[in-house]
């Protein structure tokens, strides 16, 4: 019921926000796609006990001025004491910027938005090392949504630092994602 909610709650507020740009939007001021097109993505490093390395490129297109989508591949190198596993596979999102600067609101002197996000992603996870079944061998597929915010800080005149919070709206059947999910990540 809860995953429910939120799921209609992110639904209605992507469709107000897409009615609400499109409804303002005007045709001359559409950029070329080359300015409209956004890269970056993630890198995560963790030693110790537990080991993992985690890339995740990502290209983008802003479609409004305030609604985004991205895609990009995903490995993670995962090693703790009862074993190691590589996980592969891809990512796609939905960003929409709720508050673009927040300073309008909140004079502080802060340039921070605000947005929400949605992604789904496709892995690619090794039967031996996530299950213990007998017929353990090969990978499995694993599909997954996750939805959250986040807060998204300009670095220059097309770059960000955005820091997003995002949880398993589908569950979490393999222990993969932590409550919630933090990433940083770079766009230029």
């Amino acid at each position: 019921m809860k995953k429910s909610l939120i799921m209609i709650a992110c639904l209605l507020l992507t469709l107000a926000a897409v009615a609400q740009e499109y409804g303002t939007r005007v045709p001359e001021d559409n950029p070329p796609v080359k300015q409209r097109l956004f890269f970056g993505g993630s890198f995560g490093l963790q030693f110790g006990t537990v080991t993992n390395i985690e890339i995740s490129p990502l290209v983008g297109i802003w479609l409004l001025p305030r609604v985004a989508v991205g895609a990009g591949p995903s490995f993670q190198y995962y090693k703790d004491p009862y074993g190691s596993t590589v996980i592969y596979g891809g990512r796609t999102m939905l960003q929409i910027t709720l508050v673009q600067d927040l300073n309008n609101i909140i004079p502080l002197g802060l340039n921070t938005g605000i947005f929400v996000q949605g992604e789904y992603e496709a892995l690619s996870l090794e039967k031996s090392f996530f299950t213990t079944t007998p017929e353990s061998e090969g990978r499995l597929f694993y599909g997954s949504f996750l939805a959250g915010a986040g807060l998204s800080q300009p670095t220059g005149k097309r770059s960000s630092m955005n820091i997003t919070f995002l949880w398993s709206v589908t569950g979490n059947e393999y222990g993969i994602y932590d409550t919630p999910e933090i990433s940083i990540e770079f766009f230029f």
